[in-house]
């Protein structure tokens, strides 16, 4: 039986929400009792998973990359939901599979665009607001690839080593405000993710798990709410694994 938490009255902002882990994340909290806004660069995709979810739950087109677009859409998400205490930073792309000497410069700037200004932008809009009500849960999701470095993925290993750098400083700077920030690192999961890389990277990455398998999104999921709860009091500015047994610290 899946444990469920109580986040009536909460807000809660999943971004890349539309899809994969973003969307399991968005069901997840508004089964538990959230307003979910829905923050994709997709519009339509994020129109759909918001009438998915059904009441108290919100669409809005963002490019995350955009900090000026994030002041908004957060202003724009407060002004129809309500103050936002929970923030999920999901939003993010694996860029292609080549040697770090080969990687264009073009698609480097891309993956930290998204998946290191992204979260920054998304963090630095947020917990002034959530600081100012005493209150508030962060968790940004990196990968067991910022811990361990995989080969022919620099950016995305080094992007999600940035979120967890990102994760620990911020955690820190915001003990005793009320306000706790976290980060999970799952090994590979089947999403669309997997359209952007090769057959024989998601095959690399299947060999490391010792379960044999990838992960679902519910299981990232799943974790993430706790996170998302008042249950989790005494945790901040730590790593969560969801790897199967593949990370060693």
């Amino acid at each position: 039986m899946t444990a469920r938490y109580d986040f009536t009255n909460q807000v809660a902002v999943v971004t890349g929400g539309a899809r994969g882990i973003g969307l399991a994340i968005a069901r997840r909290l508004h089964g538990d009792g959230a307003a979910v806004a829905v923050w994709d660069r997709d519009a339509a995709a994020g129109e759909a998973a918001a009438a998915g979810l059904g009441g108290r739950a919100a669409s809005f087109a963002v490019d995350v990359t955009d900090y000026a677009a994030v002041e908004a859409a957060l202003a724009a998400t407060e002004a129809r939901l309500g103050p936002v205490s929970i923030l999920c930073n999901n939003a993010g792309i694996a860029g292609p599979n080549k040697t770090t000497w080969e990687y264009p410069l073009e698609d480097w700037r891309a993956v930290m665009a998204l998946d290191v200004d992204g979260v920054f932008h998304g963090c630095r809009a947020a917990v002034p607001g959530m600081i100012a009500r005493g209150y508030g849960r962060i968790v940004n999701t990196a990968s067991i690839a910022g811990k361990e470095g995989n080969p022919n993925a620099s950016a995305y290993s080094a992007a999600k080593a940035a979120v967890i750098g990102l994760t620990k400083s911020l955690g820190k700077e915001t003990v005793g405000t009320g306000v706790l920030v976290n980060c999970v690192a799952p090994a590979a999961v089947e999403t669309d993710i997997f359209k952007q890389i090769t057959e024989a990277h998601i095959e690399m990455m299947r060999s490391k798990i010792p379960m044999g398998r990838f992960g679902t999104v519910e299981e990232v999921a799943n974790i993430i709410a706790w996170l998302c709860s008042s249950e989790c009091s005494f945790q901040t500015g730590a790593v969560f694994d969801v790897s199967g047994g593949r990370a060693t610290y």
